[in-house]
């Protein structure tokens, strides 16, 4: 007699249950980080520049610290004020030449006129662009009218972007204050910051956690200081000498300035003031300011391999696009700063990676 073994059904049910059970927790932790990231969406640029701003300045605040005996959060609170009056200081200069500008330019163009000095007849000597901009500049300062009708619809379209500009400008300041004030706080709180970071590194990392943290470091305070904290001396630098030459605007004229230092491209800025100098002052006064001009313009070639050597090196290109690109994103003047210094951390993270045998 043949026995007939059966064998009882297989239950799926606990399997459905721990999918549920799965499913659930993920799409509530997705929630999470979801709800999260839109809370601090707002404060992300803050955020990011405090620690930026907080790291660049960390070499100083343990200096400072030590020569206090000790006393971080009096540290932390100096460095914050005085980063705030080296803001404030060249704030108020450029508000008032600003405000005094456009006085002055409203004035005349209620009076159907512009006060320009007759262009250089070196001006109309430069290949391709000397010839218009010789033309442009001698119909304005002879005939105003003439250049309005002439160039209206080129002056509706730019006014936008002028106001654009303004206003991104005085949001890039308010955003510094704060990022300075939250800097402050971070340099006060910086050994428990430090061991929270190496915490989070750790657990991306594993064992190179802590050599990837110390490459991030390194390279934003590289970064922050070797390059933008040049073209921050720059532009002070430059700043003083369209002060001292009587430039018309000199604070308008500095933030272009800074502009263009960051992008490594300060030079180019230097030009029409220079020529403008020639053409509005005494030879004297002109020479002077040409000397400073170039002292300027050198300025960064001297202190870049003092700064740069102290940490990674970033490649220039790499710096640059960060520029724009944080610029494009950010639609702000401190998306240069930001840009530079996250494509910088990201490309010294990613060939760290690629070095390495971090799985």
């Amino acid at each position: 007699m043949n026995s007939v073994i059966t064998q009882a059904p297989i239950s799926n049910e606990p399997y459905f249950a721990r999918g549920r059970e799965i499913f659930i927790r993920l799409s509530l932790l997705t929630l999470m980080g979801v709800s999260c990231a839109l809370i601090l969406r707002p404060f992300l640029n803050l955020i990011i520049c405090g620690i930026i701003v907080a790291i660049g300045v960390s070499p100083a605040h343990r200096m400072l610290a030590r020569a206090l005996g000790g006393r971080t959060t009096l540290s932390a609170v100096l460095c914050s004020l005085l980063l705030l009056a080296a803001l404030l200081l060249p704030c108020v200069l450029m508000a008032g030449t600003l405000v005094d500008g456009i006085q002055s330019i409203a004035g005349q163009l209620q009076a159907g006129r512009l006060d320009l000095p007759s262009a250089p007849d070196n001006l109309n000597k430069i290949p391709l662009l000397g010839p218009k901009l010789y033309e442009l500049w001698t119909l304005c300062s002879t005939n105003l009218s003439e250049a309005v009708n002439r160039f209206g619809p080129q002056i509706q379209k730019a006014v936008p972007a002028v106001l654009s500009i303004s206003a991104g400008i005085g949001s890039a300041i308010l955003q510094f204050f704060v990022a300075v004030i939250l800097a402050g706080f971070l340099l006060a709180t910086g050994e428990a910051n430090d061991k929270f970071a190496g915490r989070v590194f750790r657990r991306i990392f594993g064992s190179h956690g802590d050599e990837f943290k110390d490459l991030v470091t390194s390279t934003i305070g590289t970064v922050t200081n070797g390059v933008l904290g040049v073209a921050l001396i720059q532009t002070i630098c430059a700043c003083l000498g369209f002060w001292f030459v009587g430039l018309p605007g000199a604070g308008l004229w500095g933030v272009v300035f800074l502009i263009a230092a960051v992008l490594q491209v300060g030079g180019i800025v230097l030009v029409p003031a220079v020529i403008y100098a020639f053409a509005e002052f005494s030879t004297t006064r002109a020479v002077i300011f040409l000397v400073w001009c170039i002292i300027v313009g050198v300025m960064d070639n001297v202190l870049k391999p003092i700064l740069l050597g102290r940490g990674a090196k970033v490649p220039m290109g790499v710096i640059f696009i960060g520029v724009l690109g944080g610029f494009i994103v950010m639609n702000s003047i401190i998306g240069l700063f930001v840009g530079a210094i996250v494509l910088s951390v990201g490309y010294k993270l990613f060939m760290a990676w690629l070095d390495s045998d971090v799985p």
